[in-house]
This record gives C-alpha cells, structure tokens and sequence, in this order.
C-alpha cells in the first residue's frame, strides 16, 4: 500500500492541515491499494489564496505564454500514459482497453482541441462604436466526478487555463491518484505557483468548503443532479457562476427501417462503457411494438458477452462497479425492476459467479417495462438497460422525452435526415445520428435536470470567460 502526503498548492506540495487520510480501493481485489490527505477548509482557504495570488499575472498572460504551457502540459499526460491506465484500471476498475483509449487517450485528446482553439479564438470584437472583451471569470473551484477521473479534470482545467483562470481542484475521493499524476504533470509543466492548485478531500468537507468560498468566482461540477442543487446553492450564497454536468437518463431511439442489429450492438456497447458509469449513457431503448422481440433477443446476446473480469485483463470487457456502495445500490436498482413487474431478459440483483471477488454486477437487460418504473426514470450508474416499445413516431418521441434529465442521446433510421428530424424534437443536449463517433470539439451538456453551461469546444472555453465592453 503507497501512503501519499501532502496538498498541491501554489506549485509546491504542502502538508495538509489535518491528519485524517482517504483510503484508494481497488474495486476488483477490495484491498487498499493507498492513503491520501483527506483534506480541510483549511487546505481549501491556503489553495483559494494561491489562486487569487496567481489570478491576475495569469488573467493578464498573453496567448503565446498560455499556449507553451498547456502544451507542455499536454505533452506531459501523454508520456504519462502508461501510469494513467494502470492507476485508473487499479483505483475505478475500467478494464484496460477501455482505459487506455478512453480513461488516457481522450484527455490528450480534449487538451489538443483546446490548444487548437486558443490559437484562433478571438478574445476581442469590435460592436459599433463598442470595443468587447472576453475577460477570464477568475478563481475557478473545479469539483470532479470518479467516473472519468482525469479526462473530467482536463475538461475543466485546461479550458480554465486557457481562458486565464487559476484553478482550485477537487477530485471524487473514490480516484484520487490519478489527479495526484494531473498535479504532477502540472508541476513538471512549469505553470506558474497557484495557477493549478490539487486538494484531495471528501465531499462534504473539502468540496462543501471549496463551492462555499468566498473567494471563488465560478464553481465548474460534475455530478449527481442532487448533489449539483447542493453545489448551486452554496455557489449561489457568493452570487460566483456555476457549470453544472449531472445526470442523464439518456434514450436510445430505434426508428422502424433501422439497421436493428447494428443499432441494438452499439446501444448496448454504450449502456454498458465503463460498467454503465456514464451519464450519457443510453440506459433507454426505444424500439418499434413490431421489433421488440428481435431487439430483446439482439440486446440479451450482446450484454451476455460482456462478462464480469479482471479489469487488468485485455479480454474483460465489463470490470466492477468503482466502491462497494454503487454495487449495492446498483443491485437495488435492479431488485426494484424486477419488483415493478418488468421482464429480466438476462443478468439480475444476484452477485456474478466469477471473479467472486469484487464490486461486480450482472450485465442486466430489462423488457416490458413502462414509464412509471424507476428503471426506466432513475439514473442507475450501472450496467443495465431497460427496453422500451412505442406504437408510432410520436409515442417514440413522447417516451424519449419523458424524464426529469435531457443530457444525451441516440437515433437511428434508414434515412439520415427523417433521423435528424426526429432528433431535433427531443429534449437533450447531444444527440448521435446512427452511431456517429464522438466530437470533442462540439458541446457537451444537458438540458432539464442535466444540467446548466456546456462542457468541451469552443462553448466549454466561453464558460470561463466574462465580456466586458468599452464604449469608444
């Protein structure tokens, strides 16, 4: 077990303020695999007055300056690679093909898209007789998610930097290594002392201190929507700007004339990413009355192919839930299904055979439910999708739209453009037309309940910046 000392403020790495540590489980083996600082309102106030020291050298730099040293800030998560993927695989369980593209691959990535962006943006216009300026919001306090540890912390702190915030960091305290491997890379980067400042810490004392504070002008989450309203509120007692990421009860809609078996493969493949631990993931599968049971029998013999493992293993392709807590109240989830009366096509609340050891959930696929059952409204975090039929279009659209989240989505028809159409009228953020890749350049965010601001792109770059104009 590797015992870590120390919070990362204002370049350099300080004793914490208190003496209680954090515990890193490895979700696979359920053995501590490390200790950090759990840290205080007291790490929060030293690393905030790091922040507002370094604010206005850094809101001041010039494009040229902040460009060197997120590229070699890039640079430094790509040599870093190889420690990212084992720490993520061994502190979430992201088995490690999964890890390496996703977990590794996309922070380089999103930071790549943000160096590309700085270069051209346009931080001056000129509107009649007004000369407008986009001026950095100031200290930022980012307060990350466990799910995607490290590509969460460059979503917000690269397009901070690069807007000319300083940044306070917490990260989840279920992966707190890999943002020690981010401070770090910081530090080798050479970014100026307080520019980036790194406090591990529990939520309800290091996050609740650092969304409260005073001295933060803009509060970025990434989250449950209930603990989102909590960030919100505090953020707000400060009048400071908040981002908000939160959950998703995201709908995967089959329009009759689709490529079902293409479309049910990949739907699944997407509830099922890094165990079901997305909030965009498409936990919903709108498919016609006439194809229901094609897409039962499709769905069962691709989430029957997903079985639990050793995340370390090339082959596993589904690795444990992150902590002992999100297993259970997964397998709650699914208890609560099977309860309501829906059709368990496969998987179930009972433990897996094999590894044995571990957080583990059956890969689970429910049929026959309705709208009512909280399978089909609750955000579950886990591998499990539940099925949905619809007697015409506009059933299909109805159902796609009724639930409390508007984070993300998926259609699919025969015809690119009656898919398009169908995905203009439904009430979320992001919307993949026939299995389209991923962008990390288009905006990433919710309506309704997931959410408020945009994440990624040109609009994730605008969230850290504030106008102000000069009449001439």
């Amino acid at each position: 077990m590797e015992t870590h000392e120390g919070q990362y403020i204002g370049g350099a790495w300080r004793p914490s303020a208190g003496r209680d540590v954090i515990e890193d489980v490895n979700p696979a083996t359920e053995q501590v695999i490390a200790t950090v600082p759990a840290g205080t309102a007291e790490d929060v106030d030293a690393a905030v007055a790091a922040a507002r020291g370094a604010a206005t050298t850094w809101g001041r730099s010039d494009r040229r300056t902040r460009l060197d040293a997120l590229t070699r800030l890039r640079d430094g998560l790509a040599a870093r690679r190889e420690d990212i993927v084992r720490t993520v695989v061994a502190e979430l369980g992201t088995p490690v093909r999964t890890a390496e593209a996703v977990q590794a691959g996309l922070p380089v990535a999103v930071a790549s898209t943000y160096l590309e962006i700085l270069a051209d943006y346009p931080f001056e216009e000129q509107v009649g007789n007004s000369r407008v300026f986009a001026e950095p919001a100031g200290v930022v306090a980012a307060l990350t998610p466990w799910n995607y540890p490290l590509h969460q912390i460059v979503a917000k702190v690269v397009p901070a930097l690069a807007a000319g915030c300083t940044v306070v960091l917490k990260p989840a305290e279920d992966t707190p290594l890999v943002a020690r491997i981010f401070a770090e890379v910081v530090d080798a980067a050479g970014l100026p002392p307080g520019t980036v400042n790194v406090i591990s810490g529990r939520g309800a004392e290091a996050g609740a201190a650092l969304a409260s504070h005073p001295g933060v002008d803009l509060v970025s989450f990434t989250g449950s929507t209930a603990v989102g309203r909590q960030v919100a509120a505090a953020a707000g007692s400060n009048l400071a700007r908040v981002a908000l990421e939160l959950g998703g009860k995201s709908a995967n809609v089959i329009l009759p004339g689709a490529d079902l078996a293409r479309a049910v493969k990949t739907g699944v493949s997407n509830a099922f990413l890094n165990g079901g631990q997305t909030c965009s993931a498409w936990t919903r599968m709108l498919v016609s009355e006439a194809d229901l049971e094609q897409a039962v029998d499709l769905a069962r013999q691709a989430a029957e192919r997903f079985t639990p493992g050793d995340p370390a293993d090339p082959a596993t392709r589904l690795g444990p839930m992150v902590s002992a807590r999100q297993r259970d109240r997964v397998r709650g989830c699914i208890e609560a299904g099977v309860a309501a009366g829906a059709r368990l096509v496969t998987g179930g609340p009972e433990a897996p055979e094999k590894p044995g050891t571990g957080f583990y959930v059956r890969p689970t696929v429910f049929a026959d439910a309705t709208p009512e059952m909280s399978i089909a409204r609750e955000e579950i975090f886990g591998p499990v999708l539940t099925l949905l039929s619809y007697a015409d279009e506009d059933e299909a659209l109805a159902l796609a739209n009724a639930t409390d989240y508007g984070l993300a989505g998926g259609v699919w028809a025969a015809d690119q453009d009656r898919a398009v159409a169908f995905a203009r009228r439904m009430a979320t953020g992001q919307v993949d037309i026939n299995g389209a890749a991923f962008n990390p350049r288009a905006p990433f965010g919710g309506f309704k309940n997931s959410g408020i601001g945009r994440e990624l792109g040109r609009h994730g770059l605008e969230e850290f910046l504030q106008p102000q104009s000069l009449q001439l």
